[in-house]
């Protein structure tokens, strides 16, 4: 199921932002305390709906206002996180995340793809 990401430098601040905005609703993802990391429900994003979201805490400085987009992550599900990651590191990739088991959610990873963006992949739990 495709997922992205939202990256927040103040998650509560984000949470009201988005909330407002989009009517979304925000729920503590188990395993994700240290990055405050929420799943996101709305009208077409959620675990039932075909596209999957989060807000979770930026890991470092936020981009300069009207810089180059750095915006959030695009994950996209793949049979095998582990030899999809070994292959994006083979062919110009490197790593943002190493393959880590969410219970519950599945093997994910991500990869910076040699253009300044960050793609994710994920195998969800049930094909594990």
């Amino acid at each position: 199921m495709p997922h992205f990401e939202i990256h927040a430098t103040d998650v509560a601040a984000a949470k009201t932002f988005y909330g407002g905005l989009f009517n979304w609703q925000f729920t503590p993802m188990e395993g994700g305390e240290e990055m405050a990391y929420h799943l996101i429900e709305g009208r077409d994003i959620g675990m039932t709906r075909g596209l999957t979201g989060g807000l979770m805490a930026r890991s470092g400085p936020a981009p300069a206002p009207g810089g180059p987009i750095r915006g959030g992550t695009m994950t996209f599900e793949v049979d095998d996180c582990d030899a999809r990651y070994r292959w994006a590191l083979d062919n110009g990739g490197a790593e943002a995340l190493a393959p880590t088991d969410y219970p519950g959610i599945g093997r994910c990873a991500y990869v910076e793809d040699g253009q300044g963006n960050v793609v994710g992949m994920i195998t969800p739990a049930e094909n594990n």
